[in-house]
């Protein structure tokens, strides 16, 4: 039992059982309030500092059941106990299924103190347990909502971090004058990006745990096509995705190989920077298939594509840590279409669960 008194409201309409009640429950350290009308118990339950209630079947001119419905749909949630001289069942069971917590049928002598006393302890006990539930899950709730929002700034923060180090290298790329040079900083600028881009998707997600595949790679795709247009290529860059869902560390990954997929395409299969390079997203129940198709020059005719640099070795370790494989198929005749397969059972989330 708590250190404090417990606060008992007691509702009958009987005055002379009512300080019977209040004496008897003094001697077990209750503070027993005594109201004999249904208007008066309601009222003084939603006054609150009460900690259980002590509801008599007949009142009257009202019914016990319906205070009890009333005491069930209020704010104060106190634990009721009903009790009544009669000994049928179909109150109790009427009474319980309405929201009482136990039931007390009033007898003469010493039994009717011992059930009461016995009830209210029980009923005391689960309350306290009850609100402590509660107050552990609004606990859990308040550290959740707290390590998303904290999650969110970091992710904002990595993100913003990001594009100042992808505005630098474009800086960078923008003051060297060796192609070459200016080439490698462009791809290190998109791949900046392409880590950037998945932050802020993160930062603006109600589940930092997944990504939309489909809305990341257009952002991505969009941004990179601006970037390269700045840059005096004037590439068009096609996107058609269905809606996938994918884990963040998958999404990273899945980035990054499209990111290199189509500057493989803009770099071998059109030199003037000019062409379309169409991307696809699709997916089936167990599969998600990325394609990246160009009409350029970049299939040679021999079975194998041109690029054996970063990037080659950037997509086999990204398609490697995916579980997959990247292939090209021959497009019989100019072109080149580069086709990853994705296991959904690999990349997607863990289904939600329930808060």
């Amino acid at each position: 039992m708590p250190n404090r008194p417990i606060n008992v409201l007691y509702i009958d309409d009987d005055a002379t059982l009512g300080r019977l009640v209040q004496r008897m429950l003094a001697r077990h350290s209750y503070v027993v309030e005594h109201v004999e009308t249904a208007e008066a118990g309601l009222a003084r339950a939603a006054a609150g500092e009460l900690d259980v209630v002590i509801l008599d079947h007949d009142l009257g001119t009202a019914s016990g059941l319906d205070v009890l419905a009333a005491l069930a749909t209020s704010e104060a949630s106190l634990p009721v106990i009903y009790v009544t001289a009669s000994s049928e069942l179909s109150i109790a069971v009427t009474a319980l299924k309405a929201g009482a917590m136990d039931y007390v049928v009033k007898t003469v002598g010493e039994d009717f103190e011992i059930l009461l006393t016995s009830a209210l302890e029980h009923a005391v006990a689960k309350a306290r347990l009850t609100r402590a539930r509660e107050q552990a899950e609004r606990d859990v709730r308040a550290a959740r909502d707290r390590a998303i929002m904290l999650l969110a700034e970091v992710n904002h923060r990595v993100a913003n971090s990001l594009s100042l180090v992808g505005s630098l290298v474009r800086m960078q790329a923008n003051s060297v004058e060796d192609p070459g040079a200016k080439a490698a900083l462009a791809e290190t600028q998109a791949r900046i990006t392409a880590i950037g881009n998945l932050h802020r998707s993160l930062y603006t997600s109600d589940d930092v745990r997944a990504v939309d595949l489909a809305g990341y790679l257009r952002s991505l795709l969009d941004e990179f096509a601006q970037s390269l247009g700045s840059s005096g290529q004037m590439p068009t860059i096609r996107f058609d995705a269905e809606p996938v869902l994918a884990k963040t560390d998958k999404a990273i990954s899945i980035g990054l190989i499209a990111t290199e997929l189509v500057t493989n395409a803009l770099k071998y299969a059109y030199p003037t920077g000019e062409g379309e390079v169409r991307v696809s997203l699709s997916s089936t129940a167990d599969t998600a298939t990325l394609k990246v198709l160009d009409d350029g020059i970049g299939w040679n005719g021999s079975g194998t594509v041109k690029g054996t640099g970063l990037g080659s070795k950037i997509v086999r370790a990204m398609a490697k840590s995916l579980g997959t494989e990247l292939r090209y198929d021959d497009t019989g005749g100019r072109g080149t279409q580069a086709v990853m397969e994705l296991s959904l059972a690999e990349i997607a989330p863990p289904p939600a669960e329930a808060d």
